[in-house]
């Protein structure tokens, strides 16, 4: 399990990179003379331009494996987030963010495909799922603050340079460090068909096909997320404070954390986790939508607390449903509908926000998702869990 340490390394400083541009990107626009409807559609076409690389990644980590793409994703990453540092005008910070947006598209489809492939059967895969969730959250607890420090210190052009070597550093790193399962080299059965270890064993639990109003839900979810970052900044008046509006997003990186932390959680049923906790995130921003006198900072704690539960939730799933086979469409399937969701919700909370709470729209989006989310019996998921713990 060496490749899944490095791996989830380079994973905690990819996303500590990532997460750190959250709070200064915004003031880094509006020094530019962007207006907020121009920042919604910079965030917007960010998360539109994934949508071809989720394509490509789909097919391509399927056939080539993940490193690859693992490693071409950061390094592009990188050289982009230099040339942001040097941008003049909003207009080219738009158009390195699309590129941006389409380089790192490969990156998640590639790094949940891998994991899923280090598994041999899929409790360890939701176990490999859930820490995937917990490094994620652990860069994105303190790489906001620390992104904002380093514009207090340093400003906007150093800053985004710094961020842009470590990427550099991490994709080189990546290509020499992370080695594919050595399970998964083919082998032929009688049929004459390749199988590979980890589709054996997820072969033995019962296959249900994933309908596309599935993906609904994790569209609303990204759609609500791009709302409530598009929003951060300008709540509190924070957007003249970069390390204010840093510790606005680390709350909810804390409240994540906190229920990662909850390993018992894992115990449960996949689908009932998922759905219990995309009911209390739209029921948060239903809160925030009426301006209810819970402090700012409770109510963005329980809101990544819901997200703790509900992603590593919603992942295990798929996997519980994808039959072991064609992980890298499963997930680029997956990050397609977050794409689309993060495409819109800045979009609309910059359009509409003059007219309605963007916080409204996302409850309502959120619970849209629910209501048409298909009902899988989660309690037969339970069933095959217990079978397999035992065995």
């Amino acid at each position: 399990m060496r490749s899944v340490v490095w791996l989830y390394l380079f994973l905690f400083v990819a996303f500590f990179d990532l997460h750190a541009q959250y709070p200064i990107l915004t003031p880094f626009a509006v020094s530019l003379g962007a207006a907020p409807s121009f920042i919604g559609l910079m965030m917007g076409l960010y998360s539109f331009t994934h949508l071809p690389g989720n394509l490509l990644a789909g097919y391509g980590v399927d056939r080539y494996g993940s490193r690859i793409f693992i490693m071409w994703s950061l390094m592009g990453a990188g050289v982009l987030l230099i040339l942001q540092a040097h941008v003049t005008d909003p207009w080219q910070l738009l158009i390195v963010r699309s590129i941006s947006g389409f380089v790192l598209a490969f990156l998640s489809p590639a790094c949940l495909a891998l994991l899923a492939r280090y598994a041999e059967d899929q409790v360890q895969q939701g176990k490999l799922m859930a820490g995937n969730g917990l490094i994620h959250t652990l860069a994105s607890v303190v790489s906001p603050a620390a992104g904002a420090y380093l514009v207090s210190k340093l400003g906007f052009t150093m800053a985004f340079q710094a961020l842009g070597i470590g990427l550099l550093i991490i994709g080189a790193l990546a290509s020499v460090l992370i080695r594919p399962p050595q399970y998964a080299k083919p082998q032929s059965n009688q049929a004459g068909h390749e199988i590979n270890a980890a589709q054996t064993s997820a072969q033995a639990a019962p296959v249900q096909p994933i309908p596309l109003r599935f993906f609904l839900l994790p569209l609303a979810i990204a759609c609500s997320q791009g709302i409530l970052f598009f929003e951060l900044p300008f709540a509190a008046n924070a957007l003249h404070s970069v390390v204010k509006t840093g510790m606005l997003f680390t709350a909810v990186s804390l409240g994540a954390l906190f229920t990662l932390s909850l390993l018992f959680l894992n115990r449960y049923s996949a689908f009932l986790r998922t759905w219990l906790g995309s009911f209390c995130l739209a029921l948060l921003f239903f809160c925030m939508a009426i301006d209810t006198p819970i402090p700012l900072y409770v109510t963005l704690f329980l809101i990544g607390m819901t997200k703790g539960v509900t992603l590593p939730a919603l992942s295990a799933h798929l996997l519980q449903l994808s039959g072991g086979a064609r992980y890298g469409r499963i997930f680029s399937t997956l990050s397609i509908a977050f794409s689309i969701g993060s495409f819109l919700g800045p979009m609309l909370a910059g359009q509409l926000r003059s007219y309605v709470s963007p916080f409204f729209i996302a409850f309502i989006i959120l619970m849209t998702a629910i209501t048409f989310m298909p009902w899988y019996r989660p309690w037969q998921a339970i069933t095959v869990n217990s079978k397999l713990q035992r065995t």
